[in-house]
């Protein structure tokens, strides 16, 4: 099995012009994971909501909303999609799954963490290699 690090063990007998260390990641801290993963949902969420946005103006300027009333019209007997999706009604159906997806991005950093912290009993930790330019 040949890594990385192992490769950089390998040339740290040579003498070089730039240090090479090689270091064990044998500990994350919860903290300091569940707010990186807040902070990476809340930029998903910013995603989210400008995505859904975009969506609907692009359905709503190609003319596919009158489409889909005629479809619907058809079937439920005049039945307009139109008064049931909006502007308002897409935009608080994007927030909802914003912050859905904000609680479990977050939720499961945390659980990331504390499942490398445990396995690190186990393994021993992740091996990285590092080197100074």
């Amino acid at each position: 099995m040949s890594t990385v690090a192992d490769k950089l063990a390998k040339k740290s007998s040579r003498k070089t012009s730039s240090k090479q260390v090689r270091l064990r990641l044998v500990y994350i801290d919860f903290w300091s994971a569940v707010k990186l993963s807040f902070l990476g949902a809340i930029a998903i969420a910013i995603v989210t909501l400008v995505s859904f946005l975009l969506i609907y103006l692009v359905v709503d300027a190609t003319g596919l909303m009158g489409k889909a009333d005629e479809f619907v019209a058809g079937i439920a007997d005049g039945a307009k999609l139109s008064s049931l999706i909006g502007l308002p009604q897409v935009l608080a159906f994007g927030s909802v799954c914003a912050i859905l997806n904000l609680i479990v991005f977050t939720v499961m950093g945390a659980v990331v963490a504390g499942i490398y912290n445990f396995a690190v009993k186990v393994t021993g930790g992740l091996l990285v290699g590092f080197t100074s330019n």
